[in-house]
Order: structure tokens, then sequence, then C-alpha cells
């Protein structure tokens, strides 16, 4: 190989290598996230002194056909 074929190829490998260090950080407000969450944990388990209504079970639980 010629010297400046391997001078080119190696400062091609070193601009690949820098290029594939590039990190993207992607930030969150805390208070929403928190508030979110908050909100999906009592969709989930229900809200405090508040009972959740039970879904009616299906046709195919009770072991009967639909309609």
């Amino acid at each position: 190989m010629t010297r400046s074929l391997v001078r080119a190829l190696g400062l091609l490998g070193l601009a690949l290598a820098l290029a594939a260090c590039v990190t993207v950080n992607i930030y969150f407000p805390a208070a929403k996230v928190e508030k979110t969450a908050d909100e999906i944990v009592g969709d989930v388990y229900g809200k405090e002194g508040q009972e959740r209504p039970r879904p009616s079970p299906s046709p195919r639980s009770r072991g009967t056909a639909p309609p």
C-alpha cells in the first residue's frame, strides 16, 4: 500500500471512531414526570379511600358462548 492510502484510511478510521462516540441526552422535567407517574399509579391501584369498580366478567370467562 502506498503511504497516502494508509494515511487516508487511518484518518477515515479516526473520523469513524469519533463519530461513534456521540451521545444524545434527553431531559424530562422531573415534576411533570412525577405527576404523571402518580396519576398512573392512582389509575392502577385506585385513589386512597376510593374503591375501584370491578369490571364485569366477559361471557367467555363464565363459560358461555357469546351471543
